[in-house]
């Protein structure tokens, strides 16, 4: 496992996402530095997937889906299934936003619709501020997660739970990721008319990300060494029975 500030030799990630949003960012910027190559598996189709086998991480992105959508349950189904057999191996897993959902959907906690949503910058209150910075983080979702019994919660807002832990299993609610040309390609593809609908203004949106970047980019950075340095090598824990 790739350890420290300085990278070492190459090992293989599982990057999952949906096949027109799988940019990792600043994550993927820095999991490279600590030595992680990626396999990009879209959820559009899990039978392309390679084997578990081989791989040392699993990254799951976010994604405009909901884990309760009627239309996606079978792909919903594979990826708990994935997130079931990696943190039962004790392979790391780092999810964001969706990928936040699908690992309490699948290790023993829900997600329902959030009575508001998040979209915008927001800091977070921290447990771990030298790990999870109080922000700004990028927010973009809808949906809110109640963590799996065995887990620890690290971070959160008014809304609900922001980070958590389960052994070698972390995620975020938030967007630790989010480049401004992330943002921008969320906002060309779509985005505008949910963020318009949300009472607030693209253009603003854009400015706002360009001036909290530079301070996300760094967060970022502190996040996903601290993940490698201390999440990856925690003591594994058994999958909770969700079935």
């Amino acid at each position: 496992m790739p350890v420290g500030g300085v990278p070492c030799a190459f090992v293989r990630a599982l990057l999952v996402s949906n096949s027109y949003d799988a940019d990792p960012g600043f994550v993927g910027q820095r999991l490279r530095h600590h030595g992680y190559q990626f396999d990009e598996c879209h959820r559009e189709h899990p039978g392309d997937w390679p084997d578990l086998d081989g791989h040392d991480l699993v990254l799951l992105l976010g994604s405009d889906w909901s884990v309760y959508w009627e239309h996606v349950a079978d792909h919903v189904q594979a990826e708990a299934a994935l997130v079931r057999a990696a943190h039962s191996r004790g392979v790391p897993i780092l999810g964001i936003c969706f990928g936040n959902q699908i690992m309490a959907h699948a290790l023993g906690g829900t997600v329902g619709r959030a009575d508001t949503p998040e979209i915008g910058w927001y800091e977070v209150v921290s447990d771990v501020p030298m790990a999870i910075a109080h922000g700004p983080w990028l927010q973009w979702h809808s949906d809110v997660v109640t963590v799996p019994g065995d887990a620890t919660e690290l971070a959160r807002t008014a809304i609900g739970p922001q980070a958590w832990q389960m052994g070698r299993s972390f995620c975020t609610q938030f967007h630790p990721e989010a480049t401004e040309s992330i943002l921008r390609r969320w906002i060309e593809g779509g985005g505008a008319a949910e963020y318009i609908a949300f009472g607030g203004d693209p253009d603003q949106f854009l400015e706002v990300t360009r001036a909290n970047v530079s301070r996300s980019r760094v967060n970022a950075d502190i996040l996903v060494d601290w993940f490698c340095e201390t999440v990856v090598i925690a003591p594994t824990v058994g999958v909770l029975d969700t079935a």
